[in-house]
């Protein structure tokens, strides 16, 4: 046991003197490495050194080099820049020596044309002088002054000017006219032969037909209860008089009307009949109505090939089947103002689906003038406003009316294509007192300018023959005066087609033999 503690004991002095000797042996290694280390920086440092030198030395003889390079170059340039100053100055001096000259012989011809001037307004007295004298003898002989022979003078060349006038204005008007007359005519001849529609004649009554006339009464009811419940629901009367087997059905309201016709013919076809259901029949035919104005709106927009409407356009367009105007259908006029206004879109190589949109909702406003203040065409142009419908199609319904100025020719277009659709032979009725109206009007208008004996409205308003008096208005001014008075119509009526002023001017030599 001893000598293991024995040897465990020179087992650690053992190690700890081998680690001490390890540790004096690598430092006297790493201090050999260091001075190793450091004699070959300062070697590689001297080197660094020498190096750099010899760098300098040679970048300094480089930019020595350039500088004199650079001097050269210079100084070249500075030789150069002399002679074309040297020359410069040459042709300076010799500009100066020209425009010497030159100011000498200007001084020269100065003198010339002061001698000229002097010459010029000796000659120029002499001249007013003799003019005077000619003037005065002119007088003498002619016995009138200058003011006089002026007025005497512009007299006469008014006169000329006046028949040179009328002559130009109507030789340019018949030229115009037969060029215009003859495109417009192919235009809107091709327009009306493609677009060619039927026309019926609408009135403010309806007329059901009934199986037999015991229906009357049963419509009637006791009292007249029945009667009255439908009248008061739709809103319309009903007309039962000695007429065998039908019923009038009386109102100015298409809608109500159209309400009251269905709900009739239902509770006919049903056969009972008494307030409950007619209040529970008036409704379905409410909402029957509904459907079919909606049916008509898509229908329109379809044979008019217009899309992209506003679907409460659409429902509001239905509504014209049920609306008239002079006793033509408004939604079948739409259509065909639509498609006329395309076709001669097309024609002209304007915009047709602005063209069909415009003419196919310029009356839209008719669907609701019953329900609203206003003219149809400020209701038509609040309602395409209040669904953000296009600025130039507004414009469009605004101005087919003349109501503002047109913005684009398919807006002239469309009141083209409105007055083809309204004026065109069955279209429309016209009433005794509106058409009286129109023809006195037409004669008033002729006989507002001076000069007009007689005015006669003829060919149904189409015409009117204007009888001048010969002593106060020659035949030139007649053509003047057919213009103002054409321009004066159009202006204050409102017609359709077109009206033809004819003036007559005749001088009658009456005697008697004595």
């Amino acid at each position: 046991m001893d000598n293991i503690v024995i040897y465990i004991a020179i087992f650690l002095v053992s190690a700890v003197v081998f680690t001490f000797v390890g540790f004096l042996i690598r430092k006297k290694i790493a201090e050999s490495k260091m001075k190793s280390a450091e004699n070959e920086a300062k070697r590689i440092i001297e080197l660094a050194n020498k190096e750099a030198e010899n760098i300098k030395k040679e970048e300094i003889f480089k930019a020595k080099e350039e500088i004199m390079n650079n001097r050269k170059e210079l100084d070249q340039e500075i030789r150069e820049r002399r002679g074309e100053v040297q020359r410069q100055e040459q042709r300076l001096i010799q500009k100066e020596e020209n425009l010497e000259n030159k100011m000498t012989q200007l001084e020269g011809r100065e003198k010339d044309l002061e001698v000229n001037k002097q010459e010029v307004e000796k000659q120029k007295a002499d001249l007013d002088e003799l003019y005077e004298k000619q003037m005065q003898e002119l007088q003498r002989i002619s016995g009138l002054s200058v003011e006089d022979a002026k007025k005497q003078l512009l007299s006469e060349l008014e006169k000329n000017l006046t028949a040179e006038k009328a002559a130009l204005l109507k030789e340019i008007e018949e030229r115009t006219k037969e060029t215009a007359d003859r495109t417009a005519k192919n235009i809107i001849g091709y327009a009306i032969q493609k677009c060619a529609a039927d026309h019926s004649q609408e009135t403010t009554v309806s007329i059901v037909s009934l199986p037999n006339d015991e229906m009357k009464g049963r419509i009637i009811g006791r009292e007249g209860r029945n009667i009255k419940t439908l009248e008061t629901l739709t809103g319309i009367d009903l007309i039962i008089d000695d007429t065998p087997e039908a019923v009038v059905i009386s109102g100015f309201d298409p809608l109500r009307r159209e309400v009251a016709k269905l709900a009739l013919e239902k509770l006919i076809d049903d056969g009972r009949i008494h307030p409950a259901k007619i209040e529970e029949v008036v409704e379905k035919a409410k909402e029957e109505l509904e459907a079919t104005i909606k049916e008509e709106g898509e229908r329109a927009a379809m044979e008019a090939g217009v899309i992209g409407l506003h679907p409460d356009i659409i429902k509001i367009l239905g509504k014209l089947k049920y609306r008239t105007s002079y006793g033509q259908n408004v939604l079948n006029h739409s259509i065909e103002v639509s498609q006329l206004a395309r076709i001669m879109a097309e024609e002209l190589g304007l915009d047709p689906k602005l063209a069909r949109r415009a003419g196919l909702l310029h009356d839209i406003g008719k669907a609701l003038d019953h329900d609203m203040e206003g003219t149809h065409v400020e209701i038509g142009v609040d309602i395409l406003r209040k669904y953000k419908e296009n600025e130039l199609v507004i414009n469009a319904v605004h101005a087919h009316h003349g109501d503002v100025e047109p913005q684009t020719i398919e807006a002239v277009l469309v009141q083209a294509a409105d007055a083809i659709s309204a004026s065109r032979p069955g279209a429309r009725r016209e009433t005794l007192e509106a058409y009286i109206k129109r023809l006195q009007q037409l004669e008033e208008i002729a006989d507002s300018f001076e000069g007009v004996d007689k005015s006669y409205a003829i060919q149904a308003g189409r015409e009117v023959r204007i009888i001048v008096k010969p002593e106060k208005v020659n035949d030139n001014e007649m053509t003047l005066m057919a213009r103002d008075i054409a321009k004066k119509v159009e202006a204050e009526m409102d017609y359709p087609g077109q009206i033809k002023v004819n003036i007559i001017r005749e001088t009658r030599v009456v005697d008697y033999a004595k």
